[in-house]
This record gives structure tokens, sequence and C-alpha cells, in this order.
């Protein structure tokens, strides 16, 4: 399957991007079809709710492994877990595509808003929508809420999972043997993940076990 190009190019008649990335498995497709439709595009990884710590590093890696094959720049931002855990306070139990989760949201974008400012990038989109559990409005309206501080920054809220967008994310995770996640990322989710995994009779998540495999590989 050949990656396909982006049919709506970003808004404003821009051709430079900063893409928020939460990890490759997400943003493969995202790059890929960025590059095929001559967008000049960086990485900027900022994911403080991302729990433990190996987790953190193994989704990291393996974006930075996959930017650096494509040489696209990565910007590895901080890694503020207290930050992330103080905002979270009093929404521990929420459920997912809650109010912890727009914040969580807001949280990262404000910071891609604020380095796409600082180093003039005219837009800023993220990947975080080509996943089918989240919820396409909430993140948009997160990126529009962190855009809108700055004078002339566009969130660009193209949706990455039509045109078969979905499907290539796979494709792309199989091909390049990505760390597959099992959960959204931060410990609440983590959490809630191994609770419906032991109900229903399942062995709780192993961090760092599980990676896609290509079709070559799967015997």
């Amino acid at each position: 399957m050949m990656t396909a190009r982006i049919q709506n190019f970003p808004p404003g008649g821009h051709n430079r991007v900063l893409l928020h990335s939460c990890c490759a498995p997400c943003s493969g497709e995202v790059m890929e079809a960025m590059l095929a439709s001559g967008i000049e595009l960086e990485i900027f990884f900022y994911n403080p709710n991302i729990h433990p710590r190996q987790e953190y590093e193994l989704r990291k890696e393996e974006n930075i492994r996959f930017a650096e094959k494509h040489q696209i720049p990565f910007v590895d931002a901080d890694y503020d877990t207290d930050n992330w855990f103080a905002r979270a306070k009093g929404m521990e139990f929420e459920p997912e595509r809650g109010r912890r989760c727009s914040m969580c949201f807001d949280m990262r974008f404000e910071r891609t808003a604020l380095y796409a400012h600082e180093n003039h990038f005219p837009v800023i989109t993220s990947c975080l929508g080509i996943s089918r559990w989240k919820d396409m409005n909430q993140i948009n309206e997160s990126g529009l809420r962190a855009a809108s501080h700055y004078p002339g920054l566009i969130y660009w809220t193209f949706n990455w999972r039509k045109g078969g967008g979905s499907a290539r994310m796979l494709e792309i995770s199989k091909r390049e043997e990505f760390y597959q996640q099992e959960y959204c990322g931060c410990v609440y989710s983590l959490r809630d993940t191994n609770r419906w995994r032991v109900s229903r009779g399942r062995e709780k998540i192993k961090i760092g076990q599980l990676f896609y495999k290509s079709e070559e590989n799967k015997n």
C-alpha cells in the first residue's frame, strides 16, 4: 500500500508544520503523508502523561528512530510528570475521554503552541486523533484553544483517520515493527485497563513486551 498524499494542505497557504507526536505508531502515517505531500515538518515530543518511565522511553525512542530514518527534526521536550500529576489532581477517577483527558491534551498542546510561537511555526497539529480510541472533537478543541493564545498561530484540525489513514498507520507499524503500547499512556489509563483485563481473566499489561510484527516475521 502506498502512502497517500494529503488532499487538503495546511491552512493559510502555509507549508511548515510542527507536529505534536505521542508515539511512533500514531505518527508514522502522518509523518509519511506530510513528506509525500512536500510539507516541511518537525516533531515535538511532549508527553509527561506517559507512565511509567520505561513506557515513556520506549515510545520516545521508537519515535526518534522513525524520525531519524526520514531525516525529520525531533524536539525532545521535558518529562515534567510533577506538573502533570498536579493538574490531574481530583480527576483520578474520570473516565477516558472525560475532563482528565481534556486537561492532558490542553497541557501538551499549550507547550507545543509555545514552542511553535518561539520558533516561528505558523501551524501546529497532532497525530493523537488518528487513534480510534480518541475523541477527535475533544482533541481539536484543545488544539484550537492552545493556538488561540498566539496571534497568527493555526491549529490544523485535519482528520488523519480518513482516506485510509488508520489502515496505513497499522501497516507502517507492522512494517517498522514498532513497540505496541496497550493503553493510552497515563497511570490511570494503565490502572483501568489492567482492571478490565483482570475482570476478563486476562493477564495485566507487561511493559515493553509487545511489538508489531511484519508479515515476514509473524512465524
